[in-house]
């Protein structure tokens, strides 16, 4: 990205003319964006760059995809008001998140799997991240153990994202080291003790997860080794049950390779030979997730560390309400993206009442349809205390690796910037109901 010049005077505007500068300036020498800052526009561009199961994974949902539509729908009912005649020569994106500032009201999403779309995966996404001051949430499906997230961007804010997994030794210890690698928060996603029917993977017959992929966090855990070492052992066959094709032996040679961690050893000889790397597949996907979880479980979390604890996948006012009694520290508004229920109520349409009934409390994070900074500021302005970004990044990820997902939280940020500027107002605290027309 082509920096803008030291004496330029958009440099003290803002993001959004020093992202405009910067663009305009490039383009005299015949340079364009590395990503399309259009969002149907990116989202072509991505699934050019990704293969077909890699772009139906992120990008698909639930059933006929009816939430997925839903949750962009939903924003169509909200318009904002243009308000001239007001100095916003000087705009604030700052807020307040977990007791600390942030530099803006943006975190990003914890998105798994990130291998599929480019081999640095977390660690890009955390680099990107963190050159922007937005706080990251690291998905439990990562690719990369959260220790190497760490070191590839030491010192910047980020979130652990819990599956809570049927072990409960193995939910501790994975709180204990994202406590111990510096994440300010545990993040306790309640939506995928199920996992929801997604037909597009289905159809393609693909789930990474088979294959090996985005289960670096697990591999990388002495409990969940632990749990490997005594499947393996008490295993008296190696059946698969899995036909034999040239598919079949790629995804073999993925899994060992992705075994290294677990049998000590490089050799992909070694490790297509060792039980280990196939076992820690089976485990893995009976230890995943659990569909006995209830709201007494959620006492355990805070025995196991002293973080703050956002419950993800609340939906239901109700069940916001019911979070409160529980004590935790945080609300994350979500239906996964529209990734686990086909028809379930768009996010957007209930955060006004959540938000209500939470009364401040505790922060309100919002997720699912968010694809720019209109849509941040419309979230905003309807009750949320920060807003997630998703597929976007990931979008971005694949397109052009680590810069792409700088530019894509570039150009939100940006439009959030511009948004709050037109509608008259100079400070996020400002963005209320009042700043929007009901359609």
């Amino acid at each position: 990205m082509v920096s803008v010049a030291p004496n330029d005077p958009a440099a003290a505007r803002g993001i959004s003319r020093r992202t405009q500068s910067d663009i305009y300036r490039a383009g005299i020498s015949g340079i364009r964006p590395s990503v399309p800052t259009g969002v149907r526009a990116l989202e072509t561009a991505a699934r050019e760059s990704l293969s077909a199961e890699a772009f139906a994974y992120i990008e698909g949902g639930a059933g006929s995809g009816r939430t997925v539509a839903a949750n962009r729908a939903e924003f169509d009912r909200w318009q904002i008001w243009p308000r001239p005649l007001r100095d916003v020569s000087a705009r604030d994106l700052s807020v307040e998140f977990l007791g600390r500032a942030r530099p803006t009201p943006l975190v990003l999403a914890p998105l798994g799997v990130m291998e599929m779309a480019h081999p640095e995966a977390d660690l890009a996404v955390a680099r990107a991240a963190a050159s922007a001051g937005v706080p990251y949430t690291l998905s439990n499906q990562a690719s990369f153990p959260m220790e190497r997230v760490a070191q590839a961007a030491p010192g910047a804010p980020r979130m652990f994202q819990l599956y809570w997994s049927a072990s409960d030794a193995l939910n501790a210890s994975l709180i204990g080291r994202a406590e111990a690698s510096g994440c300010e928060a545990i993040v306790v996603t309640l939506d995928t003790h199920l996992l929801g029917w997604r037909t597009r993977d289905l159809d393609l017959g693909y789930l990474p997860f088979t294959r090996g992929l985005g289960i670096a966090q697990y591999t990388s855990d002495p409990v969940f080794r632990e749990l490997v070492k005594q499947r393996a052992d008490a295993a008296s066959t190696d059946a698969t049950g899995v036909k034999m094709t040239a598919k079949a032996v790629a995804a073999g040679l993925t899994i060992a390779r992705k075994g290294a961690s677990l049998t000590g050893s490089q050799s992909l000889r070694d490790n297509l030979r060792s039980p280990l790397p196939r076992t820690a597949i089976e485990t893995f996907l009976d230890v995943f997730s659990t569909p006995a979880l209830t709201w007494d479980d959620l006492a355990k979390p805070r025995g196991w560390t002293s973080l703050p604890i956002i419950l993800k996948g609340i939906v239901h006012p109700d069940d916001a309400a019911r979070a409160l009694d529980a004590g935790v520290d945080g609300v994350w508004v979500s239906n996964h993206g529209g990734r686990q229920i086909d028809h379930s109520v768009p996010t957007l349409a209930v955060l006004p009442e959540i938000a209500e009934r939470v009364g401040g409390q505790v922060p309100v994070v919002f997720d699912s349809g968010v694809r720019g900074g209109a849509d941040v500021a419309i979230a905003l302005a309807l009750g949320a205390s920060v807003v997630a970004l998703g597929r976007p990044y990931a979008y971005g990820l694949g397109i052009a690796g680590e810069q792409g997902v700088r530019e894509v939280i570039r150009n939100v940020l940006a439009e959030l910037d511009i948004t709050l500027g037109l509608a008259g107002l100079t400070s996020i605290d400002q963005l209320d109901r009042d700043a929007l027309r009901a359609v």
